[in-house]
Order: structure tokens, then C-alpha cells, then sequence
């Protein structure tokens, strides 16, 4: 989680009250962020050196990743402040700033957003702030600036409409921020790359120059004059850079994800439009797409939910109207009001973690106090722990397994796509499979639908074992279900393999036998099957029923085909076997 660092008589001075380390720490979690360190008590500390108190926030909390966003979170949540209303000015659109997008930029960074604060006056560590939440903001959500990244810069500075472009790194020249010599793209990457800069802040940019490095173009932002405002994700332009004298802030975003894109706008402009002339207000800039369409950033409109009260209060153990419930919503900077039987809830521009009923749930709780929260075996949000029945099934059948003699393993849920289908002889139909957007490896492609990858592998990097080796695996496999809500489901199974210098088809199926013995299963068989996983005459379907009566396939038992044994480079005969356990509940 992160830890935000805040001045400690400064962050007091906000909140109005200077606290004691217990009533600091008691604040911090009834509000759901922990106090991590307060530096005044360290004797190591140099003396010339401010307290500080070092914070640790949730991770999904963007809001909270400032000194200004904490301390006004607090505020509120003590009712010392209202909430703020976030508001974008009302700018025609012949008047606004733009950024006019090419084509060329689709293959890069395809989106961009754009804001501008006015009337700004930073102090020294309101600056600092500023740059930190940045920083902070492309670590996190961000993901080290790959998704999105933030530039800043003073508007008075620049000349616009703007252009949003992407052009051969040799046709880009400007100077670098904090830099005196102006260089063209393959310049900047060859210096960064060498280190000779010796501006630190610049030289801890050498981690993001893969992003772009081998592209063919590099995505860059000019204004209407041709000065470089930001070569992104990398650095912005010197021409522009932001001081203490800066009262209007250009606030550009480039990003590959649309959404974070809109999260991150919305977390900068939020955070510091509280030092704008007009406290809360962004001037919007307009986006004009390369595909004639335009859209104005930021969107600030709160995002309405309708909350059941007695979902609230059911999960919560609690009995309020719905007026107490809104009020402890303001508390958590929500503006609400009672609807009949639910709440109509608005949810701030501050806060994109609510995405669900649950959040909201959860909010009241932080609100209502944790602690305070009725705890009784009678209550309905009280439980008491036992296994689910499908772990307690899994269980039984890893004990069997383990006194029989074969050594458990756990292999990883991801796997390639060749090891879960091309390496089993099996057709992808598309389907079944669960695969991942955007893999970073080649091995980690999809979500298993079979454990026998998992097991063939581990036969493989354990060549060195004395024979025969009996492993199996009690674990799920993931399949597509559109019928359901996250249109996949997970499904229990149990597979084993046996390798060794035979077959070992015999011990595989005692062991099928012994497992549905101890689960009292006695309506089951085998039939020979055609599979091309397995070798030709050496592979039956494990049914559920009576032989010529109503049956069903629940799994699978065989001596693999060479060609499976070759692509995963196993020189002895293997054979497996594998269960759906789901169907013994």
C-alpha cells in the first residue's frame, strides 16, 4: 500500500488540532489508513530536519495520495469541512483551449486529455505536493507511466490550440526539462541512456524509455508556435516547466487506456483545484479526435448509484433511516438523499474505487464506526468460519491421495496456450479458455482449463527423481460461462499422474477406485474413448451412473500419446487421470 509523507505541524495546522500520537493513530484507523511512522520520535532524525508523519493509504484510494486530498478527506470525515463540488467552468467552445489529435498517434498513445487550473499560487510545498502526486499517480495507477502519463505545464509559457502528434524521432527537436542543449529524439534516448546527465530527476527517467524507444514515431505535444510542450511519456520540455510563479497550470495526459486515463485527469485536477482563484473549478480543454469527433476534458459530473437501505443496513447490523444513513455518507464526501425504500447516491469525481452497492456499504461502515458495529451471533452480518464444502471434498481427497502414496503438487493457473491445448493434441474452440488481454510472457496466456499442463511440467523439471514419480493435484481450472455475471466460472478438479518405466495405467485406475470408495461412490464406470490426448486404445471416459442406464462424464483416464510425452519433453510413459470433483456435492 502506499505511504504518503506529509510535514507534521503543517498537516496538524490543516486539520485544524494537534493531536497525540494515540489520537492521531485512533483518527487514522477509524478512517481506514494507518499511521506508519511519525519522525519526531526518531532519535536519527537531523534536527534541521521538519517531523514528519508518514501515512499508509489503501491502494485503490487515489484521493488520498496528497497532503491536500488527506487532509481534506479528514476534514470531512470529522465534519469540520462540507464537501467540495467539483466544478468544470462553462467555456463556450470557441473560447476553449484545444488539442487537435493526428492519426498517426492511434499506434503510439492513442488518447489524450487535457485541463487547465487557473489562478494558481503554489507555495514551495504546495509545489512539492503537486510534483509528488505525480509521481506517486505513475507509479500506481499508471502502472511506471505505461498506461498513462502526466504533463504539466505553464500555460502562460505557451501559445495554443495545441497538436498531439507522432513523428519520426529525428524530425523532434527541443531542450529537455532542466537541460541546456536542445537535441532531437535519438539524441535525448542515446543521453538518457548513457547517464550523463547530471540532473538526478532526469536520469531516474532512464526506466521509461522503453515504452517508446523502438517505436517508429514518438508521440509529441506542441502548441500552435512549435515549442515541445511534452515528448510522453518521457519528459516535457523545458520551455514550459512550472515554478513558483506559475498561476495557470496546462495539464496534458497521453495514455493507452482510456479509462485510467479519465481516473488520473480527474485525481490532479480534483486534488489542487482547491489553490484556483475560483476554489473547485477546472477550465475544460476540448479534444478534437483525428476522426472528426471532439469531447471536452475533464468530465467532474458525479456518478449515480441507488442504494437499497435494507442492504445497508442487513450488512452492516444496523437499523437507521434512511436520513442517518445519508448523513454518514456526507461524512465520506457523498451527497445523497433518501429515495423510498433505497438512497440515491452520488458518487464524488474524487472517488472511482465505488463501483458497487458494497462500496457504498462499506463507507457507512467506516462512517458508523467499525468498532461500533453491533457483534452478535443473532446478527446477520456475523459468521463464523468453516470450509466451504467443495474445499472439505478437496480435502478428503487430498488425504486419500497423500496416504496412498503420491506426492501433491501446485502448479500456477496460468499457462500457454500450446501447453493447455497444441501440447494435449486439443482444438481451442474458443469457448472455453479465459485469455489475458495483455500476457507479459509468453507462458502466462490464459486462465488452465485442464490441470494435466500443470503435472506434465512438473514431470518434466524433475528428470532426477528416482522412478516411478506419483503426483496429482486438487485445484480449480477456469471456464467461459456467459450465463454469469464475469462470464467465467471456476470448477474444482483432481487429476494424478504417474510416470514411470511402464505405463502404470493399472495403479492410476486403483487410485481412481480407492478415492470414489472413500467418497461412497459405487454407481460409476469406464468406457473406452476417442482422444487424441491419449494413446490410441489406452483411453476411457470415467462416467457417474450405471453401465446402459443414465450416465454422465466427469472425467477422463489414460496412458498419454508420445506425441503429448514429446512436446513436453517426458521420455517415459505417463498416465493420467482427471475428475470434475464440482458433481460429488
Amino acid at each position: 500500500m502506499p505511504t504518503i509523507g506529509v510535514n507534521k505541524e503543517e498537516f496538524f495546522e490543516a486539520l485544524g488540532q494537534r493531536f497525540t500520537t494515540d489520537e492521531f493513530q485512533a483518527l487514522c484507523f477509524d478512517y481506514g489508513i494507518e499511521l506508519d511512522e511519525d519522525t519526531e520520535d526518531d532519535p536519527s532524525r537531523p534536527p534541521e530536519e521538519k517531523p514528519q508523519l508518514k501515512i499508509e493509504v489503501p491502494a485503490n484510494r487515489s484521493d488520498l495520495l496528497c497532503f491536500e486530498g488527506l487532509a481534506r478527506s479528514l476534514n470531512i470525515f470529522r465534519g469540520k469541512q462540507p464537501a467540495p463540488t467539483y466544478r468544470v467552468l462553462d467555456v463556450p467552445e470557441d473560447r476553449m483551449h484545444y488539442i487537435t489529435v493526428a492519426k498517426e498517434t492511434a499506434n503510439v498513445r492513442p488518447f489524450i486529455a487535457g485541463a487547465i487550473l487557473r489562478g494558481v499560487k503554489f507555495t514551495e510545498d504546495s509545489y512539492e505536493s503537486f510534483i509528488g502526486l505525480q509521481d506517486k499517480l505513475h507509479q500506481n495507477l499508471a502502472r511506471q507511466r505505461t498506461l498513462v502519463a502526466i504533463g504539466t505545464h505553464d500555460l502562460n509559457t505557451l501559445q495554443g490550440p495545441f497538436t498531439y502528434e507522432a513523428r519520426k524521432p529525428e524530425d523532434i527537436r527541443f531542450r529537455p526539462l532542466n537541460q541546456q542543449k536542445e537535441m532531437d529524439g535519438n539524441e535525448l534516448m542515446t543521453h538518457l541512456e548513457s547517464g550523463k546527465f547530471l540532473h538526478l530527476l532526469v536520469r531516474w527517467l532512464r526506466k521509461y524509455l522503453h515504452i517508446i524507444r523502438d517505436a517508429p514515431r514518438y508521440p509529441v505535444i506542441y502548441d500552435s508556435k512549435e515549442v515541445v510542450c511534452s515528448l510522453p511519456p518521457i519528459i516535457n520540455g523545458d520551455h514550459s516547466k512550472i515554478t513558483l510563479n506559475t498561476t495557470d497550470v496546462f495539464i496534458e495526459l497521453t495514455a493507452t487506456d482510456r479509462t485510467k486515463l479519465e481516473i488520473i485527469c480527474n485525481a490532479m485536477v480534483t486534488m489542487f483545484s482547491q489553490y484556483s482563484s475560483e476554489p473547485f473549478t477546472v477550465e475544460p480543454v476540448l479534444i478534437k479526435e483525428a476522426d472528426g469527433t471532439r469531447r471536452v476534458t475533464p468530465n467532474l459530473t458525479p456518478v449515480r448509484m441507488e442504494v437499497d437501505v435494507d442492504y445497508i443496513n442487513g450488512c452492516c447490523g444496523l437499523n437507521l433511516s434512511p436520513d442517518s444513513l445519508c448523513q454518514l455518507l456526507e461524512r465520506m464526501a457523498y451527497t445523497s438523499r433518501p429515495l423510498g425504500s433505497s438512497i440515491e447516491v452520488f458518487v464524488p469525481p474524487t472517488r472511482p474505487d465505488v463501483l458497487h452497492a458494497c462500496d457504498v456499504m462499506e463507507d457507512v461502515g467506516i462512517a458508523y464506526g467499525f468498532n461500533k458495529l453491533p457483534r452478535s451471533l443473532s446478527n446477520k452480518s456475523a459468521t463464523v468460519g468453516k470450509p466451504l464444502p467443495i474445499n472439505k471434498l478437496g480435502d478428503i481427497v487430498r488425504l486419500e491421495c497423500a496416504m496412498a502414496g503420491w506426492l501433491e503438487v501446485m502448479s500456477l493457473i496460468l499457462c500457454s496456450h500450446d501447453e493447455n491445448f497444441a501440447w494435449l493434441n486439443r482444438q481451442d474452440d474458443g469457448t472455453t479458455a479465459v485469455k489475458l488481454a495483455n500476457p507479459k510472457t509468453a507462458e502466462y496466456q490464459i486462465v488452465r482449463t485442464s490441470l494435466l499442463p500443470g503435472l506434465l511440467k512438473t514431470v518434466r523439471d524433475n528428470k532426477s527423481v528416482r522412478l516411478p514419480l506419483k503426483i496429482f493435484e486438487t485445484s480449480d481450472i477456469v471456464l467461459k460461462d456467459d450465463s454469469l455475471e464475469r462470464r467465467a466460472r471456476n470448477e474444482r478438479h483432481w487429476a494424478v499422474a504417474y510416470c514411470g518405466k511402464t505405463s502404470g495405467f493399472e495403479v492410476v485406475h486403483g487410485l481412481l477406485d480407492r478415492i470414489l470408495l472413500m467418497l461412497r461412490v459405487k454407481d460409476y464406470f469406464i468406457q473406452e474413448i476417442s482422444d487424441s490426448t491419449f494413446f490410441p486404445g489406452r483411453a476411457a471416459g470415467v462416467y457417474l451412473g450405471k453401465t446402459g442406464g443414465e450416465s454422465r462424464r466427469i472425467g477422463e483416464i489414460g496412458v498419454l500419446h508420445p506425441e503429448v510425452l514429446e512436446k513436453f519433453e517426458i521420455k517415459h510413459p505417463v498416465s493420467v487421470l482427471e475428475l470434475n470433483l464440482e458433481v460429488f456435492l
